[in-house]
């Protein structure tokens, strides 16, 4: 863990600051996923103490595709509550608040991942079609939601403890 990222421990297990890019394209969405898993799950990251979530979800994109995007508009405000299981939150009560932008795609956009997941997993880049798409999102309102994007910002609650 980045002593930087907002991953703060509290009593009870760990509040996380996190943002998450939308980049939409004919349809499909880019997700990322890893050798180590059988799901999908969306570019981005922890938010970094100092910078805007905006900011951070700038910053991931770069990392993780390569290419400088900006910020179209804020899409979703999503409060998670779930059980760790990652190397660095296994079995840990973590209550996150993510928000998901979605990025104004350059024309001529063609990412290529060099970023790792917990574990030092290379991660890789799949532009996945929601509505055909068999393995499991996270957020799991991705497979709907991103099927009929809309113009409104919607908070979305998810409780797993």
């Amino acid at each position: 863990m980045k002593h930087n990222d907002l991953t703060v421990p509290v009593e009870e297990g760990l509040l996380n600051i996190r943002v998450g890019a939308i980049i939409l394209r004919g349809g499909r969405v880019l997700m990322t996923t890893n050798d180590g898993v059988d799901y999908l799950y969306s570019v981005g990251g922890r938010v970094q103490f100092g910078e805007t979530a905006e900011e951070a979800a700038v910053r991931e994109v770069w990392e993780e595709t390569g290419v400088h995007m900006n910020v179209d508009r804020l899409g979703f405000i999503h409060e998670n509550f779930f059980i760790g299981d990652s190397p660095r939150k296994r079995d840990q009560e973590v209550h996150e608040i993510s928000f998901f932008y979605y990025m104004d795609v350059p024309e001529d956009f063609e990412p290529v991942c060099a970023s790792f997941a917990d574990g030092d997993k290379q991660e890789r880049l799949e532009w996945v079609d929601p509505a055909a798409e068999t393995r499991t999102f996270y957020p799991a309102f991705f497979k709907e939601e991103l099927q009929h994007p809309c113009d409104t910002v919607k908070r979305i609650v998810t409780r797993e403890w």
